[in-house]
């Protein structure tokens, strides 16, 4: 199916970026074949998990198992603008809007095969302490890499 041009517009945003593709699979959707909006929310999820991995050379693995730390979602603003369905590929970007002391402020775009945008949200995340549930500060190293990926106005 056609993407919704009324309802969605091609993405225009301009690297840098992180970008993977996501296959949309059998279990995403619902009986119409249409992915069930909590899956987009999934997908966003899994493209933080690989960018921290491939982008950031830092996998939630060393983050949560090795280092007692985790990355929880604090604040999410998600559009639906058009529907994606069984057997698509979308494009998923990450672009990390600010960074603060222990915070990253992060774009998402989940784009269809034609290049219009499908899902967009906004999401914060923040590095905490697991065993207290305080924030920490985002290592030096980390803020280093993550710098790469910033996107100025």
């Amino acid at each position: 199916m056609a993407d919704a041009r009324s309802s969605s517009q091609r993405s225009s945003r301009a690297t840098p970026s992180f970008q993977t593709e996501v296959l949309v699979r059998f279990a995403d959707c619902d009986p119409a074949g249409i992915v069930f909006y909590p899956r987009l929310l999934e997908m966003f999820n899994n493209l933080v998990e690989d960018w921290f991995r491939v982008g950031l050379s830092f996998s939630f693995d060393d983050i949560v198992v090795n280092r007692g730390w985790g990355l929880p979602t604090v604040h999410l603003e998600v559009d639906f603008l058009a529907p994606s369905f069984l057997g698509e590929v979308l494009t998923a970007k990450l672009f990390v809007r600010g960074v603060g002391r222990s915070s990253i402020h992060a774009d998402i775009v989940l784009s269809g095969p034609t290049g219009f945008d499908r899902v967009r949200g906004k999401v914060v995340l923040v590095l905490i302490v697991r065993y207290s549930h305080e924030a920490m500060a985002l290592p030096d190293a980390l803020r280093n890499k993550i710098s790469a990926f910033v996107v100025s106005e």
